[in-house]
């Protein structure tokens, strides 16, 4: 089956920089898929070069099956992308804005009722006629994901699209994410906050230093870490713990300590033993599975 995005061993050298050595995976067609890593990873550089920005020092990226350098124009009908960046024109209107984005893919004005779908779904048909510097952060914002819907791109790629929202805006914006993946398109996430991409995501792969240090599914990446979390309320907040048990520590503050248990060597009923001898007495316990933080940070340290 064809990829949504083919990205074949692609480098990127800036100078004496590095930014990507070799990164190599394909993303499905009509795929919620993540693209995580920490800051400096090279995230931000794939995805300019996937939207014809950046030039690679070396590899080759498709969108929907068009190589974005030789195939430019395909390409770029096929992508849309919502920067980070709030970077819009001050100088037009909200629906000015759509009408000039839909121009550079060559649509007229056959393109204005999907405009203002766009706009009512949006929640933006109160602003349509407001000029673009009078609009809040977030109002910018659904202008982004307008702009980068205009032409109907089937691969639509967010780039910290929450970054800096308010809570309602980012409820918002995740169900109207997760609608326009029910209408089939391929959605390509990127974003700092881990428990969305845990809650949203398929798909997931994690950068570090410019190379691929992980590509599974979801379910795979978190049945993958080897540790469960054991914690505990204890009723003294000064206990001394016992040598054994300091290395399993994750974090001890007040009463609450946290073990990070190996899931085949640590058995729970040998470490509450221990805790028992050490005369160390807790009012509660509870077991957690580990979640895609604690295997993002087992990757990338």
């Amino acid at each position: 089956m064809l990829a949504a995005v083919n990205i074949s061993q692609v480098h990127k050298h800036y100078d004496n920089l590095q930014a990507l050595a070799g990164v190599n995976f394909d993303i499905p067609k009509g795929c919620f898929f993540g693209l995580l890593g920490p800051n400096g990873a090279g995230k931000s550089t794939l995805i300019n070069i996937m939207a014809g920005l950046v030039r690679p020092s070396q590899g080759t990226v498709r969108i929907m099956g068009h190589d974005v350098l030789h195939q430019w124009r395909p390409a770029r009908h096929a992508l849309g992308v919502v920067p980070q960046e709030l970077a819009i024109d001050p100088f037009f209107t909200v629906t000015e804005i759509l009408r000039l984005q839909s121009g550079y893919f060559g649509l007229g004005r056959e393109n204005q009722p999907w405009i203002d779908e766009l706009l009512h779904i949006l929640k933006l048909s109160d602003k349509a006629n407001t000029n673009s510097q009078h609009l809040s952060g977030g109002m910018r914002r659904r202008v982004l994901i307008a702009q980068a819907l205009v032409h109907k791109p089937p691969v639509v790629v967010l780039d910290e699209p929450t970054a800096g929202v308010d809570v309602e805006l980012r409820k918002a914006l995740w169900a109207f994410t997760q609608q326009l993946h029910q209408n089939g398109h391929t959605i390509v996430l990127t974003t700092h906050y881990l428990e969305e991409a845990e809650n949203l995501c398929e798909q997931i792969a994690i950068l570090n230093h410019g190379q691929l240090v992980a590509l599974d599914s979801k379910t795979a990446l978190l049945a993958r870490y080897p540790y469960r979390l054991l914690r505990l309320t204890l009723s003294d907040h000064k206990a001394v713990l016992p040598t054994v048990l300091q290395d399993k520590v994750q974090s001890f503050v007040d009463e609450e300590l946290v073990l990070r248990l190996h899931r085949d060597n640590d058995q729970i009923s040998a470490i509450l033993d221990t805790l028992r001898i050490n005369n160390i007495q807790f009012t509660d316990l509870r077991t957690e599975e580990p979640g895609l933080e604690e295997v993002f940070m087992s990757l990338t340290g």
